[in-house]
């Protein structure tokens, strides 16, 4: 077995589209605008994709809401370089709710993308 999709309740998945394509870099594996559906990869693994869901079900934005006053991010992004990704990100305009972190388990930072969730990066 192996993890083939998981998802992220947005608040706009339009919106969450943009961001993830255009800001942080994700592909394109599926958009279907007509039906709120979209679906990114950030590294192209084949079959391996991120479903940017909307939130209109209350159990579900009841879970993203909590989760983001919580300040717990809701997914955990690997990269091999934190600090290059906050500088590029920093520049491109998004926001971090701290600078990145070392600590035993590695470099971590969390920013916020600007629609409803705070996202962890990580690099070992």
């Amino acid at each position: 077995m192996r993890v083939k999709m998981c998802s992220i309740h947005v608040t706009d998945p339009a919106a969450a589209h943009r961001f993830y394509t255009e800001t942080l870099g994700f592909e394109t594996l599926m958009a279907v605008p007509e039906a709120n559906l979209f679906i990114v990869s950030s590294d192209g693994t084949p079959g391996l994709g991120l479903l940017l869901e909307p939130s209109d079900n209350p159990v579900a934005e009841a879970y993203r809401t909590g989760v983001y006053e919580q300040g717990l991010p809701a997914i955990v992004l690997g990269s091999p370089d934190v600090r290059g990704e906050y500088e590029r990100l920093t520049t491109a305009g998004v926001a971090f709710r701290g600078e990145p972190s070392e600590g035993p388990a590695g470099v971590t930072a969390v920013f916020d993308d600007t629609c409803g969730n705070l996202i962890q990066l990580h690099q070992d």
